[in-house]
C-alpha cells in the first residue's frame, strides 16, 4: 500500500513538473497547458531550482523503514532525480546556450510538429503557444548576456553556426519557414485558412523579431568572446571543472569521475579493436584495423544512396526486431513504433507514444545526406532507436500500471541510452543481425560510444581541442570525418550527456552478469528484462538495487 506522504508528494513532483515543463505536457497529451511554452528566465531557472530542493527534502524526510519495495523505490528515484536535477540547473547551461544540434532554433520545429491539436480549442491555444516561443527566445538572449559578464561563453563555431542557421530561418518567407512548415494541420470545426493565417501572423510579428534579438545577441555580443576551437571545451571555463563534474553526475547518475570515465573509454576503444580484427576478414578481407576502418568509410557498397531506403531498411530491421520479443521479453508494449525521415536534427532519434495514445512511439531518421550513412550502422541504429531499444523501453514505461505518474515519463539519459546501447548487443544475441556487415555496424556504433567517454572528457576536463577530439575519433573507429565532426560539435554543446550510453550499458551489462551468477541455471533473460524495465526511468544505483532485490 502507497504511504501516504509519498502518494501526495510524487502527485506534487508530477504536477510540478508538469507545470514547468508545459511542451512535454502537450506531448504526452496533456492539455491544460497547452498554451505555454517553457520558461527560459533566470528567475524561473532560481524558482525551479528551490522547488527541486524542496521535492528532494520532503522525500529524504519520509522514513524509508517504513516503506514497502515498490514505494522505497519511489522515494529514491525521486529525491535522487530533483538533486540532480536542481544541481545542474545551477550549473547555469543557459549562459553557454548557442547549439547548432539540438538548439531552440533547430528543435522548436521537431517539436511543434509533433504536437497533437485535437480539438479547435487546442488548435487555439498554439497561438499563446508561439508568443511563448518568442518570449524564450528572448530570455535566452538575457542568459546569453549573463553568460558574457560571468566570463562563461559558448564555443565560436556553435556562435556562427546558430547565428546562421537564424539568418537562413529569417530570411525565408514565412509560409516557407521550418517553423511554420511544421505546424500541424487543424482539427475539424476550425477555419483552416484564417487559423493558418493567423498562426502565420504571430511567426511574422512576434517569433521572428524575437529570434532577430537572439541573433543579434550571439553574433555582436557573444561572438567576440566566444571560446575558439583550440579551448572549445568547458575546461576553458573559469568554472568548467564544477559544472562539468555536475553535468557527469547528471547524466550518468554515478559518482563517476571525469578521469575514470576517460580511463573506461580507453579500454572499450582497445576492446573493440580486437574484435574488428576477429570479423574483418570476413567483411572485408583484412585483420588490419587502419584497413578495415578504411573499407567502412569509403566503399560505395556500404553505404546508402536515397533517404527512402533507410526508412525501408529501419522498417525491415524493427519488425524482423518486433517479431521475434516474444521470446526475449515478457510484456510487450501495445504502441507501436512507426519510422519518419527528418532533414534536421541528430543522425537518429525517438519520440515516446502520447499517454492519451493519440500517437505511438516514432524513430526519426535524418535522411538530409544519405551516403552519410554506412548500410553497415543501419540495423544497429534501428534496434537502439526503435525495437527493442528505446521504443520498448519507454512505451513500456508509459503503460505501467500502481507507479507514480512520475516514474512512467521522466527521462533518465544513463538508464535510457544505457537500454539503447544494450540492445544494439542484446540484438546479436538474439541473432536479429542480417549478417557479418550489419554485425560490424553494431561495432561502429560502439566505436562511437566508447570515443564519446574518451573525447568528451577530453575537451571538458582535459583541455583538448575540437580538432584533437575530432582526430581520436577518426583513428579510433571506422566514422568518416563528416560524421565525427558533427558528432564532436554535438559533445561541446551538450557537455557530458554522450557518456551515458556507455556508462549506462556497462552498468546494465555488470547487473546482468550479476544476477546470473547469483541464479546461475535458473536465470531467465525474460525475467531480467522486466525487472530492467517495469520499475520506469531509474538512476543506475536504484537500478542495481531493484534487479538485485527481484533476482536475488
Amino acid at each position: 500500500m502507497t504511504h501516504p506522504d509519498l502518494d501526495r508528494l510524487a502527485q506534487d513532483f508530477w504536477e510540478h513538473h508538469l507545470d514547468a515543463e508545459p511542451t512535454e505536457a502537450h506531448l504526452l497529451g496533456d492539455y491544460r497547458y497547452a498554451d505555454r511554452w517553457e520558461d527560459a528566465s533566470r528567475a524561473a531557472e532560481d524558482a525551479q531550482v528551490g522547488a527541486l530542493r524542496e521535492f528532494a527534502r520532503r522525500a529524504e524526510a519520509i522514513d524509508a523503514d517504513g516503506l514497502d519495495a515498490d514505494d522505497a523505490v519511489t522515494r529514491a528515484v525521486l529525491s535522487t532525480t530533483a538533486t540532480a536535477s536542481a544541481d545542474y540547473a545551477e550549473a547555469r547551461l543557459a549562459e553557454l546556450g548557442a547549439d547548432p544540434i539540438f538548439g531552440h532554433q533547430a528543435g522548436v520545429p521537431i517539436v511543434v510538429g509533433m504536437l497533437g491539436l485535437p480539438t479547435p480549442e487546442v488548435a487555439d491555444a498554439l497561438l499563446p503557444k508561439l508568443r511563448g516561443v518568442a518570449a524564450s527566445y528572448r530570455d535566452l538572449a538575457e542568459r546569453l548576456r549573463e553568460g558574457v559578464a560571468a566570463g562563461r561563453v559558448p564555443a565560436e563555431f556553435a556562435v556562427r553556426g546558430v547565428v546562421e542557421q537564424v539568418d537562413a530561418q529569417l530570411a525565408a518567407p514565412v509560409g516557407d519557414a521550418p517553423l511554420m512548415q511544421a505546424v500541424p494541420a487543424p482539427p475539424e470545426g476550425v477555419d483552416a485558412e484564417a487559423w493558418r493565417a493567423a498562426v502565420a501572423d504571430v511567426v511574422e510579428r512576434e517569433v521572428n523579431p524575437a529570434m532577430a534579438v537572439y541573433r543579434d545577441v550571439l553574433r555582436d555580443e557573444v561572438l567576440p568572446h566566444a571560446r575558439p576551437d583550440e579551448r572549445a571545451g568547458l575546461a576553458a571555463l573559469p568554472d568548467g571543472e564544477a559544472t562539468y563534474a555536475a553535468t557527469l553526475r547528471y547524466f550518468t547518475t554515478t559518482e563517476k569521475t571525469a578521469q575514470e570515465i576517460h580511463e573506461i573509454g580507453l579500454a572499450q576503444v582497445e576492446k573493440l579493436a580486437d574484435e574488428y580484427r576477429a570479423l574483418g576478414p570476413e567483411v572485408v578481407g583484412t585483420d588490419d584495423l587502419a584497413s578495415i576502418f578504411s573499407a567502412m568509410r569509403s566503399d560505395p557498397a556500404l553505404h546508402f544512396t536515397a533517404g527512402e531506403q533507410l526508412v525501408e531498411a529501419s522498417e525491415v530491421a524493427m519488425q524482423r526486431a518486433w517479431d521475434a520479443m516474444p521470446g526475449w521479453f515478457e510484456v510487450l508494449p501495445q504502441a507501436r513504433c512507426a519510422v519518419q525521415s527528418t532533414m534536421s536534427g541528430a543522425k537518429a532519434f525517438y519520440f515516446p507514444p502520447a499517454a492519451d495514445g493519440s500517437r505511438g512511439g516514432t524513430f526519426f531518421i535524418n535522411v538530409d545526406d544519405p551516403t552519410s550513412w554506412g548500410t553497415f550502422e543501419l540495423e544497429a541504429m534501428a534496434f537502439h532507436e526503435g525495437i527493442p531499444g528505446h521504443h520498448l523501453q519507454l512505451a513500456i514505461a508509459a503503460e505501467l500500471t500502481g507507479v507514480p505518474e512520475f516514474r512512467k515519463h521522466l527521462h533518465n539519459s544513463a538508464y535510457a541510452e544505457g537500454w539503447g546501447l544494450y540492445t544494439e548487443r542484446l540484438a546479436d544475441e538474439m541473432g536479429l543481425y542480417s549478417g557479418p556487415v550489419d554485425r560490424m555496424g553494431m561495432y561502429a556504433a560502439d566505436s562511437m560510444r566508447a570515443c564519446r567517454l574518451v573525447v568528451d572528457t577530453g575537451l571538458h576536463a582535459l583541455g583538448w581541442s575540437r580538432e584533437q577530439a575530432v582526430q581520436y575519433m577518426v583513428d579510433n573507429s571506422p566514422l568518416h570525418e563528416g560524421v565525427v565532426r558533427p558528432e564532436v560539435d554535438r559533445y561541446i554543446c551538450s557537455p557530458g550527456q554522450a557518456t551515458s550510453y556507455m556508462v549506462g550499458r556497462l552498468e546494465i551489462e555488470r547487473i546482468r552478469r550479476e544476477a546470473e551468477a547469483r541464479q546461475g541455471a535458473s536465470f531467465d533473460v525474460k525475467a531480467f528484462h522486466s525487472a530492467v524495465l517495469d520499475s520506469g526511468s531509474l538512476p543506475l544505483g536504484v537500478l542495481d538495487e531493484v534487479v538485485a532485490a527481484r533476482l536475488a
